[in-house]
């Protein structure tokens, strides 16, 4: 990483756990690829994407798709640990530079927000295989709105079972 000497500060238990649920629960399109968040602290993340044939192309290798939606997901895990309640994320832009292709198991981004203003943040990315090999480098700019989404998400559900019933 750009700045491997960064100290990152631990979540609190509560939001850590909270935060993990919500990735694993409720969460469509990392169920979809089989996304894992390993580990979160403010500012930084690890994410794990097994290589199942689903993620492949025509000539057997990950597809740019999976690799690119890999580091955009950590960049945003990196940038959760630092928003509050009532903001919201979304990507603004992002840029990845592939170096190798991958045939491996597993590969595993890892995301650091280099920069947190009010409305936007940038985030700093590298991807590599199991075998710690280089495979992409990642810049992506996020956007900061005053919104919260798990809370909309929760009385969606909640307005979804009522409607049900």
């Amino acid at each position: 990483m750009v700045n491997c000497m960064v100290e990152y500060e631990e979540l609190a238990p509560r939001f850590k756990a909270a935060i993990l649920e919500w990735m694993k629960n409720k969460n469509p399109f990392w169920a979809l690829l089989g996304m894992e968040l390993l580990e979160i602290k403010k500012g930084w993340a690890k994410v794990r994407l097994p290589i199942e044939e689903k993620l492949t192309n025509a000539i057997g290798l990950v597809h740019g798709g999976a690799i690119f939606s890999l580091a955009d997901s950590a960049v945003g895990m990196a940038l959760v640990g630092m928003i509050h309640r009532n903001e919201n994320i979304s990507t603004l832009e992002m840029k990845i530079n592939y170096m190798k292709p991958v045939k491996g198991r597993e590969i595993i981004a890892e995301a650091m927000i280099i920069h947190r203003g009010t409305q936007t943040a940038i985030g700093d990315v590298e991807v590599r295989d199991e075998e710690q090999n280089f495979i992409s480098k990642g810049l992506a700019t996020y956007a900061i709105s005053k919104k919260d989404l798990l809370r909309e998400h929760e009385n969606a559900a909640t307005k979804t079972r009522r409607h049900k019933e």
